[in-house]
């Protein structure tokens, strides 16, 4: 990668909001973490406005077995009791979150942790699983029901960047766990961000997985909508979210190989990319996403 090459995205991206997904090993490797952080110090200092969001269901699985309490799922979804919704939250916010805060404000004073409690950033509503069509009570799991951006805009106008773990407080009372996929998702939306963008474990979306593993460079939300019933259950909220993002305003999602260094800045800021790209139907025909070297 070389400067010259990403001057016409340092153009194109500056001053404007990307939403990143943090997930995956790139969250437990600590070479891997360390990057991640540079890339978005990188970002923030090449005049775009990060934000992540966060989940941690490894840590989270790890620290309910060292209580002895057991981790089940339903639908891919965490059953989760009052009990573990009190791990979920001192994961998220106590661990995961100091860890990449202190990460990130190695580089200066940019980093600030929140969750989706905070100023009522996100609201949620019960989630309820599908099993077989039917509706399956799973505990303490919401959806996002109204993400409410003031605090986050306030941190990025002061040249922060927030970090938000995925939990979010329901207008009954109850805290619950999100998808940290589906809220950044919701978050990107709310902050018609120029982008969303997905780390997780493999390459991308594939052509036909297990049989090749051959990644789709770029896909509207149409093609996407079709391959959905296709996926498997973990590639799911992701690209679902990917599809809705796109689909209500922000300009491109793209899902990207967390295990790979630098992949945040090898997507964004060279004409290769690395990932899959999901753009919205109009850009079909738009010849500086389709040749402008986006993915």
């Amino acid at each position: 990668m070389t400067l010259v090459e990403a001057l016409p995205w340092l153009e194109r991206f500056h001053g404007k909001t990307v939403v990143i997904k943090f997930g995956g090993n790139a969250m437990v490797d600590d070479s891997l973490k360390a990057a991640f952080a540079q890339d978005v110090v990188f970002l923030r200092y090449a005049g775009l406005r990060p934000v992540v969001v966060h989940g941690g269901g490894p840590q989270i699985s790890a620290q309910l077995a060292k209580l002895g309490l057991e981790s089940t799922f339903t639908a891919g979804l965490r059953v989760t009791t009052p009990e573990t919704m009190d791990v979920v939250r001192m994961v998220l916010a106590g661990q995961v979150q100091r860890e990449l805060v202190g990460l990130l404000n190695a580089h200066g004073p940019f980093a600030v942790g929140m969750t989706g409690e905070d100023a009522h950033t996100m609201t949620a509503v019960k989630r309820f699983a599908d099993v077989d069509g039917e509706q399956v009570d799973i505990g303490l799991v919401g959806d996002i029901a109204h993400v409410e951006v003031g605090a986050v805009r306030a941190l990025l106008d002061d040249g922060r960047i927030p970090v938000i773990s995925s939990v979010a407080r329901g207008a009954d009372g109850h805290v619950y766990n999100v998808n940290a996929d589906t809220a950044a998702s919701a978050m990107a939306v709310a902050l018609k961000a120029e982008m969303l963008v997905v780390l997780t474990d493999v390459e991308g979306l594939y052509v036909d997985w297990p049989a090749s593993d051959d990644v789709i460079s770029l896909l509207t939300v149409s093609e996407l909508e079709k391959l959905l019933p296709t996926l498997a259950s973990g590639m799911l909220p992701k690209m679902e979210g990917c599809m809705r993002a796109v689909r209500e305003g922000v300009g491109t999602a793209r899902v990207l190989d967390g295990r790979v260094q630098h992949s945040l800045l090898l997507e964004i800021f060279t004409d290769e990319g690395i990932g899959t790209m999901v753009v919205p139907d109009a850009a079909e025909t738009d010849e500086t996403v389709m040749n402008g070297g986006l993915a």
